[in-house]
């Protein structure tokens, strides 16, 4: 393949969610690796400069469509849930909090409304924008999806599906984060490679960048617990049972709460949200970690004693660093079980309710921390080896 052919890395880091953040960095190293002069164009749905929270100046897929539309370009799907996320919910979660709320109240509810403004704003007419195949580059040298999910694809409507199977049988090389999303697509007649998240790399390419990051250490000298949760966990109940679990777990262990956002982008985290449920807490050590900087979150997460929270990356980036997990679920959880339940240790707490945390939290601490290394080496070295196809396609033998 020749050397100078334009590499795309496409993706949902054109908002604030660090998994997806992190994915564009996962895949720029891994190609450089195998050439160390690679230089990547990184593309979403819209034109967004992220670098000062760590990330990267992202193109909009449209713009370079337009452009390079008759060009061998090599296009690479970073990874994430991009199977599932619909021409609203990008359209949504690329604007501001603000904005965002507004276009909720004024289009939600108008399904024909609703839609063209989402077609507007992306400028595509995709129902499923994160999903991009020959029918955008009909030259393309090669299009591959690395360590994709689409673990409610099943339940999406007739037309969605449609959609997106006829761009997946127009790419190159597949590969998904788990069995849901992998046998859901073998049905429909396309086979995909079984691969972990990209960010299982994170522990391995970039602990030296992580561990320059301070952490939340000074704050709480006897260690402490990573927090975070969505703000759609934000009612009044709600947040009073997951402060009395966390309560719970600050009392029996001794530890710290960092509570911190995994994502600014709208139907992500809100600190507003977090001030109000920690105010609701009895235990005396309970901060509120304001960075968004991905290296400053994974930092958070690296030096902590264990993870709790509705991220799926925020179970990732600690089973990246061996650490103990677990998730809790308020509504949808699908991405988070079918992940869980492809990779983790047999036994190791996966998705529980917010009343179940304490237990699952008491139990996770309590698994072999050898056993949880070995496991972050194994994913590791499984999503390296998955991603050599891909690279493969990119660059060349």
């Amino acid at each position: 393949m020749g050397s100078n052919r334009r590499i795309i890395v496409f993706g949902a880091f054109d908002r604030h969610n660090f998994g997806d953040m992190l994915f564009a960095h996962v895949v720029a190293a891994l190609l450089a690796e195998r050439r160390p002069n690679v230089e990547p164009i990184f593309a979403g749905c819209a034109r967004r400069e992220l670098r000062a929270h760590g990330g990267h100046d992202v193109a909009a897929l449209s713009q370079l469509a337009a452009r390079w539309r008759d060009e061998p370009v090599v296009l690479i799907h970073a990874g994430g849930e991009l199977l599932t996320c619909d021409a609203w919910e990008a359209a949504v979660m690329l604007k501001h909090p603000d904005e965002a709320q507004a276009c909720i109240a004024r289009y939600e509810s108008r399904a024909a409304d609703r839609n063209a403004w989402a077609r507007a704003e992306l400028g595509m007419d995709a129902l499923a924008p994160y999903v991009i195949g020959r029918e955008t580059f009909p030259r393309a040298a090669s299009i591959s999806f690395d360590a994709i999910g689409g673990a409610t694809l099943d339940a999406r409507d007739a037309a969605f599906q449609a959609e997106v199977l006829a761009k997946l049988r127009s790419a190159d090389d597949i590969s998904v984060r788990d069995t849901h999303t992998q046998a859901f697509l073998k049905r429909a007649g396309i086979d995909a490679r079984l691969v972990p998240d990209p960010a299982s790399m994170v522990a391995e390419l970039f602990d030296a960048r992580i561990r320059t990051r301070a952490g939340a250490c000074r704050a709480f000298p006897r260690g402490y617990l990573a927090v975070q949760f969505s703000a759609d966990f934000g009612d009044d109940a709600t947040l009073a049972q997951i402060a009395h679990q966390l309560d719970l777990i600050g009392a029996s262990t001794g530890l710290g709460i960092a509570l911190f956002r995994a994502g600014a982008a709208p139907w992500h985290d809100d600190i507003a949200v977090y001030e109000r449920m920690a105010a609701r807490m009895r235990h005396p050590s309970v901060t509120i970690f304001d960075s968004l900087d991905v290296w400053d979150i994974c930092a958070l997460i690296a030096k902590s004693d264990g993870y709790a929270g509705s991220s799926l990356h925020g179970r990732i980036v600690a089973m990246a660093y061996g650490l103990p997990r677990v998730n809790i679920a308020h509504t949808d959880a699908a991405k988070q079980r079918a992940y869980a339940s492809t990779w983790e240790i047999a036994g190791a707490p996966g998705v529980v309710s917010i009343a179940e945390l304490h237990p699952a939290m008491h139990e996770a601490r309590a698994m072999d921390r050898a056993a949880l290394r070995e496991t972050a080496s194994a994913l590791a070295k499984a999503h390296r080896a998955g991603f050599e196809r891909v690279a493969r396609s990119a660059l060349g033998p």
